[in-house]
């Protein structure tokens, strides 16, 4: 159940919620002079949010995967509500690690002073998980009981119980172009749609595929996701990309550099599904991206960011935030599941550590006291294919820096994170995320009509390592300010106002004048 707020500024119909929101930002000019003017400027909007959930479908690109898997099972535990064994005792299904479902919004104040934290489920009306229905597809036949056997992601005891209900369930053929993913995948690609290389019948296949899915199922709406392994970056010509004519004929001519995850995105914006790409791989090239507009199709990426690029970009913008600056970031990763199997090839490793390294981008520029301009940490990525430890990644970090009057100070960190069980319920709150997004739409005093968020869903910007942003609009990747985005766009929806990080001082104030009274 949705949280309902009493408030002048929302109104509730019988299937939306229409708010009242008033922007407040600050425009800066800075003069030849090094003089600084500063205007604060107001926008009034209104918010209009569908409150009706749809029967969602999700469409997995990987869905035999290590994360298509575990997606899948913990989906299923949930639902069935399955408790299993370990040494340790009894365990409960549980959704942590997602943001939705697992975290609280601070809603403000009580009369007698206290904070109110609220579900983040429970600000809007999201879909349930349990309800969302999963399928997909795969270069591997294996049914997905099998391949959650192969993954050894979840506890003995679970994958027991889960395999009557995930025994029948298998991935549909998906495209395979060799030069785009590690030559160490040839022995798994025994479930291939025809073809090597992109051509328009490929597009056609995916779409009938979303059709019958979503048919089949009788779903209201199906998004899809990217969760296969990594490609190597697409090399992007404008002949070839740079606009969507241009895009759809290199496809029809099968183009080389038209990548497979390029024509999963084409597939699923014509058929109208908001398309995610969970890894680095430069899948929304500028004809995509024309498409998403033209089509008026939400997309997001780029790469999950689960477990120590996550620690990265909260480590860094502590150090730079507290004046002090970091010369050398080193990571190093080993981990012994597909997705390293595949990365141990240079040419996907490069994707990923692009991906990787931009995370302290926006930090760095932050502050040109610490850092002179277009200076930046070393940064170092590593990754290594260690089979033994399977989907138990070891994360290993250096950062170094320098601190008051010439010292250095140097911090090293080890993190072992079960990487698809970090990355599961991340997956579910992209969809969940991309779903609301799709009913929420927003009007100015200039507009006749309420329009939807531009294609690009920066909201996401949270769960994704190298976030995707419109042409202009800065990529922000310090995770509280992305954190904060979410919190306060759904603040907004339901016509409250962003979180003032005032609060706590003003309740400081406010009590000590009471009592002077």
């Amino acid at each position: 159940m949705a949280l309902k707020v009493n408030s002048p500024n929302v109104t509730y119909t019988k299937d939306s919620i229409l708010a009242d929101y008033e922007y407040n930002s600050t425009q800066v000019v800075r003069g030849d002079d090094g003089q600084i003017q500063v205007n604060p400027t107001s926008t009034k909007y209104q918010f209009k949010t569908e409150t009706t959930v749809p029967k969602l479908g999700v469409m997995l690109v990987g869905l035999g995967g290590n994360n298509g898997t575990t997606v899948t099972g913990g989906i299923l535990a949930n639902k069935l509500n399955i408790n299993w064994r370990v040494k340790e005792g009894e365990r409960q299904p549980n959704y942590w690690g997602s943001v939705t479902q697992a975290s609280t919004f601070n809603l403000g104040f009580d009369a007698s002073g206290q904070p109110v934290h609220v579900p983040v489920k429970d600000v809007m009306p999201m879909v349930n998980p349990n309800d969302i229905v999963v399928g997909g597809w795969d270069i591997n036949s294996m049914n997905l009981s099998d391949a959650m056997h192969r993954a050894g992601v979840f506890a003995w005891d679970l994958q027991r119980q889960l395999v009557p209900h995930m025994k029948d369930i298998v991935p549909l053929p998906s495209i395979y172009y060799p030069d785009f993913i590690a030559a160490n995948q040839e022995a798994r690609a025994d479930n291939v749609i025809t073809g090597r290389k992109a051509c328009w019948e490929h597009v056609e296949k995916i779409r009938s595929d979303i059709q019958e899915f979503k048919s089949k199922n009788g779903l209201d709406k199906v998004i899809i996701l990217w969760t296969a392994n990594t490609e190597r970056f697409a090399d992007v010509q404008d002949d070839v990309h740079g606009t969507w004519e241009k895009l759809e004929a290199a496809v029809k001519a099968g183009h080389e550099e038209v990548a497979p995850s390029q024509i999963f995105a084409i597939a699923s914006i014509l058929e109208g599904c908001s398309y995610i790409n969970g890894s680095p791989q430069n899948t929304f090239v500028p004809g995509v991206l024309e498409l998403a507009r033209r089509e008026k199709v939400y997309i997001g990426g780029d790469d999950f960011k689960s477990g120590q690029t996550k620690i990265k970009s909260v480590l860094v913008d502590f150090l730079v935030g507290a004046g002090i600056k970091p010369v050398s970031i080193v990571s190093y990763n080993h981990l012994g599941n597909n997705d390293g199997k595949n990365l141990s090839s240079a040419r996907q490793f490069r994707s990923k550590e692009i991906s990787k390294s931009n995370v302290v981008d926006d930090v760095v520029e932050s502050n040109e006291i610490l850092y002179k301009k277009e200076e930046s940490p070393d940064h170092c990525v590593v990754i290594k294919y260690v089979p033994y430890v399977g989907d138990s990644k070891r994360a290993l970090d250096e950062y170094t820096s320098e601190i008051f009057m010439g010292g250095k100070n140097t911090i090293s960190m080890h993190n072992t994170c079960e990487d698809s069980l970090l990355a599961a319920p991340l997956i579910l709150d992209l969809i969940i995320m991309t779903e609301i997004m799709e009913r929420i739409q927003y009007k100015t005093a200039g507009m006749s009509e309420f329009a939807n968020m531009d294609s690009i869903l920066t909201i996401l910007s949270y769960l994704l390592k190298a976030p995707l942003t419109p042409e202009n609009v800065p990529c922000v990747n310090a995770l509280f300010k992305q954190r904060s985005c979410i919190e306060n766009i759904f603040r907004a929806c339901i016509g409250l106002p962003p979180q003032n990080d005032m609060l706590l001082e003003h309740k400081t104030q406010e009590h000590r004048v009471k009592g002077e009274q």
